[in-house]
């Protein structure tokens, strides 16, 4: 092995494994959540989330259109500027769960929020602002 590859191997990714927890837990998301999203599992996750990871290029632009971020972001080169609003992250968790249920239990779901909704734009237009 030549010296520049010793010395392409040693180099890490620095702070990549925190950059990636912190942008995956922004979006709700667990280590097994995302594995199963870009064709993996939770163990591959907790890999990249460490701080040395190296994921390979393929991994790497998977995890960015999962979690709809550029890959500067994930690699640092750009900063990762957080545009979900506070609260989206725990909303997208739940509607999450919410496709595990039955279609029966979706559909019972989906007519309480639309009543919930409609009464609540109900309100806003009689004055009330509810």
């Amino acid at each position: 092995m030549h010296i520049e590859e010793v010395q392409m191997k040693q180099r890490t990714l620095e702070g990549f494994g925190s950059r990636l927890t912190t942008i995956r837990k922004s979006r709700g998301m667990t280590q097994a959540e995302l594995g199963a999203a870009v064709g993996g599992s939770n163990r591959v996750i907790a890999y990249c989330e460490q701080d040395e990871a190296q994921p390979h290029g393929p991994l790497l632009a998977e995890l960015a259109q999962t979690l709809r971020v550029s890959t500067d972001e994930l690699l640092g080169i750009a900063h990762f500027r957080d545009k979900t609003a506070p609260g989206v992250a725990r909303l997208r968790k739940r509607l999450r769960q919410v496709e595990k249920l039955s279609k029966a239990d979706q559909q019972a779901v989906l007519k309480f929020v639309d009543a919930l909704v409609e009464t609540r734009q109900r309100g806003k237009a009689a004055g009330g602002g509810a």
